[in-house]
C-alpha cells in the first residue's frame, strides 16, 4: 500500500471509530438552579438572607451544559462565594452571594454523586490509540520509501 492510498484509509478509519463514540453535543436540561458544596447539592431559592456568618466555600467550576465535580454551579460563575447562615446548620441551607451583592438562600437537596461516565474515558482512549496507530503506520510506510 502506497502513501497515496494510506491517507484516505486512515481518515476513514478515524471517522468510523469516531462515529461509534460520538461526543456529547446536547445541552444538559437542568430541573433547577443549584450550587454544589461539600458533596451536597443546594437548590437556589428566591429567599434572600440578611444574617450571614462566614465564607465556607466558592464556585470552582461553572457550566450550564455539563456536570462537573467539586464546588460546581449551573447558575453562578467561578469565584462566587458560599456563606454559612447564622443559626442555620449548613447541612440544611447555605447562602450564596449573587452578582448584586445580595445573599440568596440555597436549600440542601441531597448528596451530589457526580461521576464521569466510563464511556467518556473509552472514547478518549480509542481516539488516542487510533491517532497513534495511524502515525505509526504512516511513519513506517514513509521510512520504507
Amino acid at each position: 500500500m502506497n502513501s497515496k492510498t494510506f491517507l484516505p484509509i486512515a481518515v476513514v478509519l478515524c471517522i468510523i471509530v469516531g462515529s461509534f463514540f460520538p461526543l456529547k453535543t446536547m445541552a444538559t436540561s437542568w430541573v433547577y438552579l443549584f450550587v454544589v458544596w461539600d458533596d451536597s447539592i443546594y437548590v437556589i431559592s428566591e429567599e434572600t438572607v440578611t444574617h450571614v456568618d462566614k465564607v465556607i466555600g466558592k464556585v470552582t467550576k461553572y457550566s450550564d451544559m455539563d456536570q462537573y465535580g467539586g464546588n460546581f454551579s449551573n447558575v453562578y460563575p467561578k469565584g462566587t462565594k458560599y456563606y454559612s447562615i447564622k443559626d442555620v446548620d449548613p447541612k440544611i441551607a447555605i447562602a450564596v452571594q449573587d452578582e448584586n451583592g445580595q445573599f440568596v438562600k440555597a436549600i440542601r437537596e441531597g448528596d451530589y454523586t457526580y461521576k464521569k461516565e466510563f464511556t467518556e474515558y473509552i472514547y478518549q482512549i480509542l481516539v488516542i490509540f487510533s491517532i497513534l496507530l495511524v502515525g505509526v503506520i504512516f511513519f513506517s510506510k514513509s521510512r520504507r520509501n
